[in-house]
């Protein structure tokens, strides 16, 4: 993939949409998510008109703080998991991301929780809680298990959408590639309400 990776949705849409584009700025993925769906299913596309299916992100379960969410390719392979870290996430992100295997590969993690409590205990005044989009912008690390960084996802200054930069910090290899986009997408998708 052509980095940095930019992923955008509006934070006013009823229903997110979300582009995924490279450093050129070509559309390589387009998400939008049903209205009141109890359990997530979440289709990825490769263009906005939805004809490309590439990737499914599946809730294993009805609206659960720690629910695990499945990857599969458009052939209904598995890819992985992507799955919220309990209580530890309540001050700052936390992520575990799972192989096809179930076995636990990379983590997510919030570089500074401080951000969080901040853009929710500001974002709650009457007109000055409009702006923490631009101000409070969360980061997040990717990490392999022996905590060596793997990618960072940064939030960008923005009124009434979201901007998210993805850059690698290592070599990736392609199946771990898209884990790490998917797990960031995502995970993008359950925070979205910050900032």
């Amino acid at each position: 993939m052509n980095y940095p990776l930019k992923l955008s949705f509006k934070l006013l849409a009823l229903a997110s949409q979300i582009y995924i584009r490279d450093a050129n700025g070509q559309l390589i993925g387009y998400v939008k998510q049903k209205l009141l769906k109890l359990k997530e299913d979440i289709n990825v596309f490769a263009d906005e008109q939805q004809t490309q299916h590439l990737y499914n992100i599946k809730a294993d379960r009805v609206i659960d703080f720690s629910a695990r969410y499945n990857f599969s390719d458009a052939q209904g392979r598995s890819l992985g998991s992507i799955k919220r870290k309990g209580m530890r996430s309540i001050f700052k992100a936390n992520y575990e991301i799972y192989d096809e295997r179930e076995t636990q590969v990379l983590q997510i993690h919030e570089e500074n929780g401080w951000v969080k409590v901040i853009d929710a205990v500001i974002g709650e005044l009457p007109l000055i809680g409009m702006f923490t989009g631009y101000f409070f912008n969360p980061s997040y690390i990717v990490e392999r298990m022996d905590n060596s960084p793997v990618a960072r996802l940064k939030k960008q200054p923005a009124f009434f959408e979201g901007v998210f930069d993805l850059e690698p910090l290592t070599q990736i290899g392609a199946d771990e590639e898209v884990r790490v986009v998917l797990s960031v997408l995502t995970m993008t998708l359950l925070e979205r309400s910050r900032g």
